[in-house]
């Protein structure tokens, strides 16, 4: 359902970005979603979210159906921060989601030039304009797919690095609060480094949750439905302790 009289309104605006895990496979089983919404993840009228076609509409779950197209979504952590937001802080107003997460993307397709980054950047700009709103924090779970190698794992930590300065300096925003997730799954191999990467960046309003021990599915890499629930309490825990009066 597209926003009229509201469309303009201005909003707190998160952008959830990374891969499979932020884009939510919770209820995913052989490609087929399970269609079962907690009372976390119902939609609420002031949740909105910035469709791929550059307009705000309510949000539902999945979040991400038209963004990530290439696998099945299905629950993910975005309403169930944006309901945790609202219950703690009713002064928020009206909360704008902006999905962005691809699965099975390694953090060297995020880099400033390719087309995730350019998307990225593109919707966090577009959807300022669409609602007078103002970008709070961007909320990022990605490495998985970091965790397959030596090499992409010892780079992550200059990667992510990188990855926040230069979205601060595109959206002309120095301070813009990151709030990322340490891996619950990943290569055994490496995925140790991919985690004390993430947990050891030190960069000024840059804080992460650590999603290890949340339950997975089946296939023992994406978070169930409940785990992210979880995750987006956690996510909005974080955002209220460190990023607000």
């Amino acid at each position: 359902m597209e926003m009229a009289d509201s469309a303009k309104e201005k909003k707190q605006i998160f952008i959830l970005s990374g891969q499979s895990n932020m884009a939510g496979r919770g209820g995913v089983s052989h490609k087929k979603w399970d269609g079962l919404l907690p009372p976390q993840c119902l939609p609420h009228p002031s949740i909105h979210r910035f469709s791929a076609h550059s307009h705000w509409e309510e949000a539902r779950e999945p979040l991400h159906a038209d963004i990530d197209t290439s696998k099945t979504c299905g629950v993910g952590p975005g309403m169930a921060f944006a309901r945790a937001l609202l219950h703690s802080d009713p002064t928020v107003g009206s909360v704008g989601l902006v999905p962005c997460a691809v699965g099975g993307t390694p953090i060297r397709e995020w880099e400033p030039g390719t087309h995730l980054y350019t998307n990225m950047v593109r919707r966090a700009e577009e959807c300022v304009r669409e609602s007078r709103g103002e970008i709070r924090a961007v909320l990022w779970y990605q490495g998985e797919s970091d965790t397959l190698s030596r090499h992409d794992a010892q780079c992550y930590k200059a990667n992510m690095e990188k990855l926040i300065r230069h979205v601060r300096d595109h959206l002309r925003s120095p301070s813009l609060p990151f709030i990322q997730v340490a891996l619950a799954s990943g290569d055994t191999h490496f995925i140790d480094m991919v985690r004390e990467a993430q947990l050891g960046i030190n960069l000024p309003n840059v804080v992460c949750v650590d999603a290890k021990g949340l339950p997975l599915n089946e296939d023992n890499l994406h978070l169930t439905t409940e785990a992210q629930v979880e995750l987006g309490n956690m996510l909005a825990d974080a955002y209220l302790k460190n990023f607000t009066a």
